[in-house]
């Protein structure tokens, strides 16, 4: 197996950032496929009585990797398209509002808050490590981690990676856990290593 082939595994030993950060990629790289090369009607297709879609999941995770390296890293607000989301007439905006993108708009969403997102976590890494206390706060004053900011992307994109697997099956049967070997997503998404 050439490292070449499955660029997206995390390291097989490792610092604690390598792995935790190693999760995430793999993680986004498997929704990625799982969500790779559709068009309008596969981004909607919908499994029994859930409203989810695929174009929905990758304009919420976008949402998810926009919030979590933006207010709650730093406290910097969300930018366009968040800020002119009317969140009280509709709470779930992102998923919802999906079916009026086109399948490009939502992979060019996705992809490019995935990159800013990894600029922003390499630059908090090595400001200040997993450790760091980072702008989210509990009410009581409290402030969290980066550590537990990753984590808590981490779980974001297992549970939704797993929407993604039946959803995607149930468009054109793909299954699997993991891309072939050598896969590649079909639009302009950088590689996560070389």
């Amino acid at each position: 197996m050439a490292d070449d082939d499955y660029w997206w595994e995390p390291p097989l030993a490792g610092t604690e950032a390598e792995h935790l950060v190693g999760a995430l990629e793999r993680l986004r790289t498997t929704f990625r496929w799982k969500t790779d090369d559709l068009d309008a009607t596969g981004l909607r297709t919908r499994v029994g009585a859930s409203s989810l879609t695929l174009g929905g999941l990758l304009k919420h995770l976008a949402r998810a990797e926009d919030a979590m390296f933006g207010p709650k890293l730093s406290g910097a607000p969300l930018g366009t398209p968040w800020d002119t989301a009317d969140w009280d007439a509709d709470p779930d905006w992102d998923f919802t509002s999906a079916a009026d993108d086109s399948p490009e708009d939502l992979y060019a969403l996705w992809d490019a808050t995935v990159e800013r997102s990894r600029a922003k976590l390499d630059a908090a890494l090595a400001a200040g490590g997993l450790d760091q206390l980072v702008h989210l706060a509990y009410s009581d004053g409290r402030r969290v981690s980066l550590r537990r900011l990753v984590c808590d992307l981490i779980e974001e994109y297992g549970r939704h990676t797993g929407h993604a697997d039946l959803l995607r099956e149930a468009v054109d049967g793909l299954v699997g856990e993991d891309p072939p070997a050598g896969w590649q997503p079909k639009s302009s998404w950088p590689r996560l290593r070389s």
